[in-house]
């Protein structure tokens, strides 16, 4: 059956459909030998050889199962499948899934929970959402006034001109000397928190993200990672109704007692 190629790259779990598009753009798909770079081509998996990047696709488009894995992502990882730079990738922290890649992005100096997969399609609804929060517990050195923080929730134009749509902005257990807040942000621009603190003149200090959706599992350490449930995808692409997350015995990593991630508004300073 003809299929378009980059939705037969995304089923294999090579990229997302965008991710899919800029590989056939700039001429890493091959179909029986022939470089394509046009979007919108269309091959038959099971009589069409397609290869990216010299590889063969064909097994993986056929065997493809959807894989969707919640994953608490440490600082100092970075929220990619591969980095020139040899730094550390959040796809490491995940064994015997086959390939997978971030849904979104989480900075590098950020932590907290993000989703990896193989289905490029789900990649693309949930990343481009506008309906799917995600919650983050903000750190902030210093502490910013009320009129400071309102500018951030009626929505703030950044350094790289960027305007930030309203934000939902919580304080939580503030200090004389840092700012605690949790803020819900409906999409996802680059390093988007940090920047819009920095508009009011405020650095972050710590960063770390507790819900994606309704998704949120305070159980799953640092580190971490554990399978999502039916009902969970279902939720983040609008098929059924959320649910949250519970603890799953299916987490990855040391069973131990206790959790490295510590409760809103009381990581150490």
């Amino acid at each position: 059956m003809l299929e378009r190629l980059q939705k037969l790259i995304a089923q294999a779990g090579i990229a997302s459909r965008r991710g899919a598009e800029q590989l056939i753009l700039d001429g890493e798909v091959t179909v029986n030998g022939d470089i394509v770079t046009e979007l919108g081509t269309k091959a038959d998996p099971e009589k069409d050889h397609i290869k990216v990047r010299g590889k063969l696709i064909n097994p993986r488009i056929t065997s493809a199962k959807n894989v969707y894995v919640l994953v608490n992502k440490p600082k100092g990882y970075l929220s990619s499948a591969s980095d020139p730079e040899g730094r550390k990738l959040v796809v490491e922290l995940v064994k015997g899934k086959g390939r997978l890649h971030p849904v979104g992005r989480l900075d590098y100096n950020s932590e907290g929970l993000i989703i990896l997969t193989n289905d490029g399609k789900f990649t693309d609804r949930v990343a481009s959402s506008k309906t799917v929060a995600k919650v983050y517990d903000v750190k902030v050195k210093g502490l910013p006034n009320r009129n400071a923080i309102n500018k951030l929730r009626r929505g703030i134009l950044l350094e790289d001109g960027f305007k930030t749509a309203p934000a939902e902005i919580r304080e939580l257990n503030s200090t004389d000397k840092n700012g605690w807040y949790e803020v819900t942000l409906f999409e996802g621009h680059n390093q988007q928190i940090r920047k819009m603190f920095d508009a009011i003149g405020y650095s972050v200090v710590k960063l770390r993200r507790t819900k994606i959706g309704e998704v949120s599992d305070p159980y799953l350490k640092t580190g971490q990672s554990r399978d999502l449930s039916r009902e969970e995808v279902a939720s983040l692409t609008g098929s059924q109704t959320p649910v949250r997350a519970e603890r799953s015995a299916k987490s990855q990593g040391t069973a131990e007692k206790g959790s490295h991630g510590r409760s809103r508004g009381k990581w150490k300073s």
